[in-house]
């Protein structure tokens, strides 16, 4: 017998009389963790046992029907395990999530435009070797994520994990933590990248209309905005169309990228050696230390690769979602991080060929080094604001799926109650299966934030900086939690996706190169800088964490009991 941990209601499973459907392997896999030999006669055995497990009233919602149906066997299973119930549509597949995630984390695009940086520390060379060394640390981590989102697919995602796997002292506390800074993290994400584009739209003004436009800071925020309404607008009245729209936007993502390739490769500007690209190391900074220089401009890379844990804050709308999403996670990256460093070692090569005028190019009108390139390269105005509408439009794709996983992770979250009102954001639209008061939340939280860069770029800066070492401190956490069960040699939940022995020194890897991140997001572009320039993350960061503790004291303890406390155990 199969046990709720809350009302002991058993639930029989019969045995086996004729040989078991292929198809049902994995489902009998998932079954394991009940310590229960038995087989299960066909499809319609277990669909009648899903069938009392969606009579169970025991988890927070309400089911229905043909949400119901709409996932597989094991989707089901897999929610009445967790203790949750179906309340959103499993809209997405393999190609929709992939094309989903894919959009959302824009490497090849975020190397073109956030290149600055790592080119200020470090240089051509130290960007490329620390992309290399990013994209190994990131890849471990994803990795070890996805093997968590293969045990336990669920909205909720690091902090539900962290609920599970963490020591049992520390679950709730723990838990609650990683609840607020992926809130945080992903929150801030969606105003981030709408400025990024805003700005984006405002060099190409600059360099179209460089004797009657007059570039504005205040001009950037009307943008920002209509770029949010924009991208709210598709999660809201055009939903049912968002897995074509991530299809379509990956088709972008891939074809963009040999449309501004080609060009590059074709007509741009040849450096005098290869070897000074790769072995030349600036520090820009004024560090006093290259190898300093370049872990300081180490953000640049690792901005590229964030967000592929957005997969799992969807998995409530994928379909097969113990097998799809780590695959898609693990694909996803091993797709962005080849196309990333290709664009990455091309257009370094081509910063190269500029020689002396390499000053000119970062210091551009436009505001934005890549434009500038586009247009020495091509020679033609028309040409560089086309190759850089490709970025802008993918960009714009990937913020309707950051608003989209950002309510998804605030929902999940409130409907654990782990924030203010959190019954006001838990609800969920019977008319199209949509967290929209979350959804509405979000783009009032990116527009107000927006506002903020009128009055003050500092504030604004420091506000959507948060991002950053908001989800790398999630991601600590959670692997850290897996490391720690996997020294201690506990039990792991069964899963399509295991890493077996390699587990434990790919969790230790990405442990300790997410703290090393971890660390450098705090540091300013140079040491001893003015307040302007000055890197204010870890005052607002604190800020943050000190108020979630504050509320966790005062309320949060009495009424956030953890996924874990949802969870059904067996006996």
């Amino acid at each position: 017998m199969i046990f709720s941990s809350d009302d002991k209601s058993c639930i029989p499973v019969r045995p086996v009389k004729a040989a078991i459907h292929p198809a049902l392997s994995c489902i009998v896999r998932f079954l394991s963790f009940t310590n229960i030999k038995t087989k299960m006669k066909n499809e319609n055995s277990l669909r009648s046992t899903v069938n009392m497990i969606k009579g169970d009233d025991t988890a927070p919602g309400t089911d229905s029907d043909n949400i119901q149906d709409e996932g597989t066997e094991v989707d089901k299973m897999d929610m009445w395990r967790m203790g949750k119930q179906q309340q959103l549509r499993r809209n997405f597949r393999f190609f929709s999530i992939f094309g989903f995630i894919t959009v959302l984390m824009a490497t090849w695009e975020a190397q073109l435009s956030g290149s600055i940086f790592g080119l200020i520390n470090g240089g051509t060379a130290g960007l490329i070797w620390t992309y290399i060394g990013t994209f190994a640390g990131l890849m471990c981590a994803i990795i070890s994520m996805a093997e968590m989102a293969s045990m336990a697919p669920t909205t909720g995602g690091q902090y539900h994990w962290v609920s599970e796997f963490s020591p049992p002292s520390a679950q709730k506390f723990l838990s609650y933590l990683v609840g607020w800074v992926c809130v945080l993290g992903w929150q801030t994400g969606s105003v981030l990248v709408s400025f990024v584009i805003a700005s984006q739209v405002q060099g190409l003004a600059i360099l179209n209309y460089p004797d009657t436009y007059q570039p504005e800071r205040w001009h950037l925020t009307p943008i920002t905005i209509a770029i949010l309404t924009a991208c709210m607008t598709f999660n809201t009245l055009f939903y049912r169309h968002l897995p074509l729209l991530e299809t379509l936007a990956l088709v972008l993502h891939i074809t963009g990228f040999f449309g501004i390739l080609i060009p590059l490769w074709v007509m741009g500007a040849r450096p005098a050696s290869s070897r000074e690209v790769f072995f030349t190391f600036t520090d820009g900074g004024g560090w006093g230390n290259t190898g300093l220089s370049c872990l300081v401009g180490m953000l640049s890379p690792v901005f590229g690769f964030l967000g592929a844990d957005s997969a799992t804050h969807m998995s409530e709308e994928l379909r097969n979602a113990s097998k799809t999403l780590p695959r898609a996670m693990i694909i996803t990256m091993v797709l962005n991080g080849t196309l990333g460093f290709v664009m990455l070692v091309t257009f370094c090569m081509i910063l190269g060929g500029f020689g002396d005028g390499l000053d000119d190019i970062l210091s551009t009108a436009t505001t934005q080094p890549f434009i500038q390139v586009f247009y020495e390269v091509v020679q033609n105005k028309s040409g560089a604001t086309f190759m850089t509408c490709i970025i802008i439009l993918t960009e714009a794709c990937g913020v309707i799926n950051n608003i989209a996983t950002s309510s998804r992770q605030l929902w999940a979250f409130a409907r654990d109650k782990g924030v203010p009102f959190s019954g006001w954001f838990a609800v969920v639209q019977s008319k199209n299966n949509l967290p929209v008061n979350s959804l509405i939340f979000t783009y009032v939280f990116a527009v107000s934030v927006s506002f903020i860069s009128i009055g003050s770029s500092i504030a604004f800066n420091v506000i959507t900086s948060l991002g950053v070492a908001a989800l790398l401190s999630s991601y600590i956490i959670s692997v850290g939690c897996m490391t720690v069960k996997r020294i201690r040699g506990e039990t792991l939940l069964p899963s399509h996706f295991k890493l077996g022995k390699m587990g434990l020194p790919l969790n230790l890897f990405s442990f300790l190169f997410l703290v090393l991140s971890f660390v450098m997001s705090f540091f300013p572009p140079t040491p001893q800088p003015a307040a302007e320039a000055m890197n204010w993350t870890v005052v607002v960061y604190g800020a943050v964490i000190l108020f979630s503790l504050v509320y966790y004291a005062i309320r949060g303890r009495h009424v956030y009991a953890g996924p874990v406390s949802y969870v059904r155990k067996s006996v």
